[in-house]
């Protein structure tokens, strides 16, 4: 899913390069490589959801090497609502696009990120599927980081904790506040020969839980 007009695709450079700057200056977001280093490698960062600047963290502190490889998997029902929205979502991140309505979809969002997969992209996924705005750390997971897992085991899966953001970025906020952000990146998740479903996203969404930093009182 590359833009293939030079324009579009030089102002899609352009506006990724932007993001990251940005992203920076504001919330100073940089990477915690714990459990795993920056590496070309294959992956699925699976990672908790609070704000619909998670996605751009992550991405934004990726070496530029790894964005190239990397897409978000992403709701099309919000990042096609406007011109604006299908051009940072489409050419910016090339995120693949999938519909969370299921009354409303036609196609099984499992087909396109597997094609992803099977193109060789990395991915970055919110297995919560919708933000959390409970007191809730997590919210249990949906089976799609199950089924990655099993439809392509060579792919590594990389807990990836974002932390401060929901003080960045507040509920019903609209510019994010001055704060420093992190991202945590720990040791890879392997699904386990004959490994059932419910056991399997337990002990992923543990993984990433365990990579919280501790609050101060």
């Amino acid at each position: 899913m590359t833009p293939t007009h030079p324009l579009r695709r030089f102002a899609a450079r352009v506006t990724g390069q932007a993001i990251v700057l940005f992203a920076r200056a504001i919330t100073a977001v940089h990477a915690d490589w714990r459990g795993v280093g920056p590496s070309a490698r294959q992956r699925v960062y699976f990672a908790n959801h609070v704000s619909n600047a998670d996605m751009p963290m992550i991405w934004s502190v990726l070496p530029h090497h790894m964005r190239l490889q990397t897409r978000p998997v992403a709701a099309a029902d919000y990042w096609l609502k406007s011109k604006l929205r299908a051009f940072a979502g489409g050419d910016v991140f090339r995120a693949v696009l999938i519909d969370r309505r299921p009354d409303q979809r036609t196609d099984d969002p499992m087909a396109a990120i597997n094609q992803a997969l099977s193109d060789g992209d990395s991915l970055i996924i919110f297995p919560e599927g919708l933000r959390n705005q409970t007191t809730e750390p997590l919210l249990p997971f949906k089976s799609g980081l199950y089924n990655m897992a099993k439809a392509h085991p060579g792919v590594e899966l990389v807990p990836t904790w974002i932390a401060n953001l929901s003080s960045v970025m507040p509920k019903g906020e609209v510019i994010p506040l001055p704060l420093m952000c992190k991202v945590i990146f720990g040791e890879p998740v392997a699904l386990a020969a004959d490994e059932e479903r419910t056991a399997f996203l337990s002990r992923a969404a543990a993984a990433l839980l365990a990579l919280k930093p501790e609050e101060r009182a």
